[in-house]
């Protein structure tokens, strides 16, 4: 049986990638990183789940799960941003590490101290929407889309007095409309979309943003939480994506690796030995540096 020609037709169709945000090209064949070695991009996913959650339109992972209310996941996370998230703050001060917070609105409004520890040790904000019922597909209106990326920002600026230059969004998901929205709010880059080591500029109607790969395959979500696997496989994957990395640096130029985490998850007693671990392990490597997002995109625009 034959095919009619125009079942094979496509609007959006590309070399690569289906869309016009940037040219496709094999990641070998770009021009090398401006850096050395291999950049290490710590985020901290810094989040407020409302106890009661939200399924449009869609229900954000690690929200309440049980008959409500759900205490017992409720107060999980909350054990996350006081004394998780410390945790974590803690083992990255002890190899001389900044990193890059990705922070709901919610939280700097009811966190104040916690933002103010976050600033005094050197750390970046990024926005990452209002709370975790605030998330993002193409069946929410476009302005309620940018309503609630400039609510974000604006939580973050009155916290800090300081606008945030990046954006994550829960679990990384847009709409058609996001980038160029993303871009029309002053933002600098974003960390959703997840392709190669590098960090890609994007083109909108709005002007360009850059796109920093957060890596969902390395999180300790879906490494811990997901796959159920222990926190040492974890360190070894970690270290694996390391050493690989470092081999394809030396021949094609810098790469980074991401290191995507949650105060609830990493920062539990019988976990975060093994990731200062891990964290002691990449300082002692001759070839690291530690990055914060932007970092990376000062870095990418002035090559």
């Amino acid at each position: 049986m034959s095919v009619d020609p125009s079942y094979t037709e496509y609007p959006l169709r590309r070399r690569g990638m289906d869309h016009d945000l940037y040219d496709w090209s094999n990641m070998f064949d770009r021009p090398p990183a401006p850096w050395t070695g291999v950049a290490i991009w710590p985020v901290i996913s810094l989040e407020w789940f409302p106890i009661l959650p939200s399924d449009a339109p869609f229900r954000a992972p690690g929200h309440m799960q049980t008959a409500y209310p759900d205490f017992r996941h409720y107060t999980a996370r909350e054990y996350g941003t006081r004394v998780g998230f410390y945790r974590l703050l803690d083992a990255f001060e002890k190899v001389g590490a900044r990193v890059t917070i990705a922070c709901n609105g919610a939280i700097a409004e009811r966190y104040p101290e916690l933002i103010a520890d976050i600033v005094r040790g050197g750390h970046e904000i990024v926005a990452h929407s209002t709370d975790m019922n605030g998330t993002i597909a193409s069946t929410l209106p476009e302005a309620d889309e940018r309503a609630l990326i400039h609510a974000s920002i604006e939580a973050i600026k009155h916290a800090t007095g300081k606008r945030p230059r990046g954006w994550l969004s829960i679990a990384r998901s847009q709409s058609f409309a996001t980038p160029r929205l993303l871009a029309e709010a002053g933002l600098a880059y974003m960390c959703d979309w997840s392709h190669d080591e590098l960090p890609v500029g994007f083109r909108t109607e709005a002007g360009q943003i850059v796109n920093l790969p957060l890596n969902h395959e390395l999180s300790d979500r879906q490494i811990l939480t997901v796959q159920q696997q222990s926190v040492d496989s974890y360190a070894e994957q970690m270290q694996d994506a390391y050493r690989w990395l470092s081999g394809e640096a030396q021949n094609y130029g810098g790469r980074m690796l991401p290191l995507h985490l949650t105060p609830y998850i990493m920062g539990l007693p019988y976990r975060i030995d093994a990731f200062e671990r891990l964290l002691a392990w990449f300082k002692d490597q001759p070839d690291h540096w530690f990055a914060t997002g932007s970092d990376l995109v000062d870095a990418a625009c002035q090559s």
